[in-house]
């Protein structure tokens, strides 16, 4: 059994991208897997500020956001999957800031980077060449955590909420999630 964090970077409620995040989830927790899904639209959560005060106050970071309350979730998951849209070619602000938080994590005692494997789940835009900024931002990260990745899934063509129900693409998720 593995221990699965599912970090959604839509502030849309029940829009695509969270519809492939719980399409995941419903295959994963049919497997037994621990699930915890953190919406990074709903947390207050700034970008990296580079202090370097990463765990001075007991806490991963100095700052008194939510990162440090989603910190030991991410800490303890074995695979993070990012289900997000595309916007202007990369992450969303909200996932993003949380991304770049991961700094202070890779500074703790305990072991961030090698140790999980990783899954992008991404939707919007018309063409497949437009996913390719956050496709190799996913990637790069990846290797540089020295994660294992699962890949990545591209719903293109799902702008308009509930797009994605009409690809067929939900139920490749499942089985994604099925068989991590």
């Amino acid at each position: 059994m593995k221990n699965i964090v599912v970090i959604t970077g839509s502030p849309r409620k029940n829009g695509n991208s969270e519809r492939m995040a719980n399409a995941f989830i419903k295959g994963a927790g049919s497997k037994g897997h621990r699930l915890t899904t953190i919406s990074a639209a709903d947390l207050n959560i700034q970008g990296c500020r580079a202090c370097d005060g990463c765990y001075k106050t007991g806490h991963p970071c100095v700052f008194a956001d939510d990162f440090n309350h989603i910190a030991p979730a991410l800490l303890e998951a074995d695979v993070i999957v990012f289900a997000t849209p595309l916007y202007w070619f990369t992450f969303p602000e909200q996932i993003k800031a949380l991304i770049d938080r991961f700094y202070a994590l890779m500074r703790g005692d305990i072991p961030f980077r090698g140790t999980k494997e990783c899954m992008l789940l991404v939707c919007g835009a018309d063409e497949k060449a437009a996913f390719a900024g956050i496709v190799k931002t996913y990637e790069i990260m990846a290797d540089y955590l020295k994660w294992k990745d699962r890949g990545h899934v591209i719903a293109e063509k799902t702008e308009e909420k509930g797009d994605v129900d009409k690809t067929g693409i939900l139920d490749e998720i499942r089985r994604l999630g099925e068989e991590i």
